[in-house]
């Protein structure tokens, strides 16, 4: 197993060390023993011990001590499904994201923008034929993402500023930005078009039109896509979903309003 992705950020006081501890866990997708933490962590052998003996008492984190490993906690289901129902898009969203697959025949996408990058809450598949690394509570980088691209281009400068700062920039493909300056490039073309395109930027064979999604009050919430195979459609025929696309986020936006979204 690859080990996982350093977490971004500073840890806040105690809450926050423990809450970068438990990202740490659940970033192994497994359970995972104190020595493989340990070698990843910030924190010294007492401090991460400490950490993950209050996470445990807790619930929020399981502790098997045949095995020595731990692994995410019950309680953070009850904690999700809250979440889930109160902050996510998806069960607003899903009617919409349906008509939209069936429509088009391709997978949808519905994501929102966490911390820089894309949180993944709704994942639609109209056909096996393909597989995207998308799946419903993965992350992804914002900066090589149809979804990220569509909900970077509309967010306040200010917090623009603050999201490019937490982007990596790792090649993923020969398509993919290298810098904040390469991105910005691309940023008015997105706003003008009221659309963002992914050109394989994230995974070789993959492309994506997508479509940021907005409240009344013009914040965007999340974002909307269609994502196919290069065996299947070039970007010029992506365009072809443009319209129900635009009109699905639409609607998704305008429930979100009149359920009172959180945006």
């Amino acid at each position: 197993m690859n080990s996982p992705k350093a977490v971004q950020g500073k840890a806040d006081g105690t809450v926050g060390k423990a809450l970068e501890v438990l990202d740490s866990v659940a970033a192994y997708e497994r359970p995972v023993k104190f020595v493989e933490l340990l070698e990843h962590s910030p924190y010294p052998k007492a401090t991460l011990y400490r950490l993950l003996q209050t996470l445990t008492s807790q619930n929020l984190l399981s502790h098997d001590p045949e095995t020595g490993t731990y692994s995410m906690g019950l309680r953070l289901i009850r904690l999700a499904h809250t979440a889930w129902e109160h902050a996510s898009l998806a069960p607003i969203a899903r009617p919409f994201v349906e008509e939209l697959a069936a429509e088009a025949g391709e997978s949808v996408h519905l994501a929102q923008l966490d911390n820089g990058q894309v949180i993944f809450v709704e994942k639609l598949k109209a056909t096996d034929r393909f597989e995207t690394l998308a799946q419903v509570g993965k992350v992804a980088p914002a900066y090589c993402t149809g979804v990220g691209k569509a909900m970077l281009a509309f967010i306040a400068p200010k917090r623009l500023d603050i999201v490019l700062q937490q982007q990596s920039f790792f090649p993923y493909t020969t398509a993919t930005h290298a810098s904040a300056e390469s991105l910005l490039g691309e940023l008015p073309d997105i706003r003008r078009d009221g659309i963002a395109f992914d050109r394989e930027e994230h995974e070789q064979g993959i492309v994506s039109i997508a479509a940021p999604i907005f409240i009344s009050n013009g914040r965007v919430i999340g974002a909307l896509s269609v994502a196919t195979s290069t065996t299947r459609y070039d970007l010029n025929g992506l365009t072809a979903f443009k319209a129900s696309l635009l009109e699905t986020a639409e609607k998704i936006g305008a429930q979100a309003t009149s359920w009172h979204f959180p945006g």
